[in-house]
């Protein structure tokens, strides 16, 4: 009988240490195990972007062939608000003063997850559908940035985490977000001058490119400016000396600032294009005008820099004997990081893998790249996803996106849609942008933001990490005050 007690002492004893043993780690995983929506879910909503996406397709290259310049996308801007109110999202026009900007809304309370949505084209950059040089003769604007796929991208994203919120009853908002004139409007900068993201608990965005990757990087900071000059016209024969050319105060202007490029950070970049330059060589040009741009990994030295931008203006209209006037375009603050927020999304670029070529994709590619003049890229890379990295100084260009980053934690991640190796801004990337390339590379960006929205709904900690990150990196004294002032958006700015 003592030894059954004792027997049954220790399975009493054994069982408790075991019961103790599941609840330590229990305690220890559970928060591991609640950072993404299970994997079950995340296929379904895979699954569901694959099956839909011809119709999400459809809409891509409908804005491709409008190609609409900033603050002009009304056209874009309809199509993406139709297929989203169509879904069951309410929609909210004319955000912050502008025609073409809103917001799509679906669900209630807490935690409010956002998508960003751009559409806006490129003046100049006509291109066709194929892999050689060929203008549209019906179009002289091209998406050589690819935002028709970044705005149809999104929506697919925005409507399929919707779809799953249903299914599963899963509380919070989702919102897509319509973001115009990316392309030197700064859209978004006047959506968070106006306080549209203040409620927003994390903020999902992405862009086209030749490659796969979702990393915490920056951006440059940027400002820019059209400086008009308004001189005397004249004969520039007959009567020489009554004239006080623009063009003058233009060419000084710019001579001035190059000598500058000495003395700048070595960071720095400055760039500008004459937009008026004179009507006739006899005729002394009464009016001329120069855009510039000014950009710099922080802030506080691209002002800095256009300041000095400016009193180049102003000397040169003094010497040239010509009035000055300028008008600040736009202003975007660099990218803030958040690595709490990338390495999720990278978590899930992983997951949905690269882009897989067709034969005939692989020959639209190869013929692609025989316009490189680098040809070190093959197509097999657009497969593959390159590594996570935190990169805290920015590099190469600027977003509106910036501005958004500095106000609500903000993670994002390029696909390739374009060809391998190619150039932003380029007709190559118009090109793949028109076609199943674009397409496919599209897909994989909203299976991503997809997945990483599902696991933000899921685990609130994550974004209350984001949050703390955010504060931590723009410090505890942060005002949002826009580089561009208190002006009104530039609606005409294309025009």
């Amino acid at each position: 009988m003592k030894k059954l007690c004792t027997d049954a002492m220790h399975r009493v004893s054994t069982m408790y240490r075991f019961a103790v043993l599941i609840f330590l780690m229990a305690i220890t995983l559970s928060p591991l195990l609640a950072q993404t929506a299970p994997e079950a879910q995340k296929k379904a909503v895979m699954d569901w972007v694959d099956e839909h996406q011809a119709s999400f397709s459809e809409v891509a290259q409908s804005i491709w062939k409008w190609a609409e310049l900033g603050y002009q996308e009304k056209k874009s801007s309809g199509l993406l608000q139709e297929t989203l109110r169509e879904a069951g999202f309410t929609i909210e026009t004319g955000i912050a003063d502008i025609p073409t900007a809103f917001v799509a809304s679906y669900g209630s309370g807490k935690p409010v997850i956002g998508m960003m949505a751009e559409f806006d084209a490129l003046p100049g950059v006509s291109q066709d559908a194929v892999p050689y040089r060929k203008e549209r003769p019906d179009c002289t604007a091209g998406h050589a940035c690819g935002h028709h796929l970044f705005g149809a991208g999104s929506s697919a994203a925005a409507i399929a985490v919707k779809e799953w919120m249903d299914e599963h009853e899963v509380t919070g908002t989702i919102r897509l977000y319509g973001t115009p004139a990316e392309e030197g409007g700064a859209g978004k900068v006047y959506m968070v001058r106006a306080g549209v993201f203040d409620d927003v608990d994390a903020m999902l965005h992405w862009h086209p490119g030749s490659s796969n990757s979702a990393d915490a990087g920056s951006s440059l900071a940027n400002k820019s400016a059209k400086f008009r000059f308004y001189g005397a016209a004249s004969h520039a024969a007959v009567a020489p000396e009554r004239g006080r050319s623009a063009l003058d105060g233009v060419e000084a202007m710019n001579y001035m600032v190059n000598l500058m490029r000495e003395h700048v950070p070595m960071e720095s970049r400055i760039h500008y294009v004459i937009t008026r330059g004179g009507e006739a060589p006899n005729v002394v040009p009464e009016f001329a005008e120069v855009f510039y741009y000014t950009r710099h990994p922080e802030m506080a030295e691209a002002r800095a820099i256009f300041d000095r931008v400016v009193q180049a203006a102003e000397g040169a209209a003094q010497g040239t004997g010509t009035r000055l006037e300028y008008e600040i375009i736009h202003g975007v603050f660099n990218l803030l990081p958040n690595q709490t927020l990338g390495e999720r999304m990278h978590a899930n670029l992983s997951m949905v893998g690269g882009v897989d070529y067709t034969d005939e994709e692989v020959a639209f590619a190869k013929k692609i790249m025989e316009s490189y003049p680098d040809k070190k890229v093959n197509p097999e890379d657009a497969a593959s996803i390159d590594p996570f990295d935190v990169r805290e100084r920015g590099g190469g260009g600027s977003t509106d996106v910036g501005d958004v980053s500095w106000v609500v934690p903000t993670a994002g991640m390029r696909a390739a849609t374009w060809v391998p190796g190619t150039a932003p801004h380029s007709w190559q990337a118009v090109a793949a942008g028109g076609m199943s390339i674009g397409k496919k590379g599209m897909v994989v960006a909203a299976k991503t933001l997809a997945l990483t929205a599902m696991d933000l709904f899921t685990n609130p900690e994550l974004c209350k990490k984001a949050k703390a990150e955010l504060n931590r990196r723009r410090g505890a004294d942060f005002i949002y005050e826009a580089m561009l002032g208190d002006r009104e958006p530039p609606l005409d700015y294309r025009k």
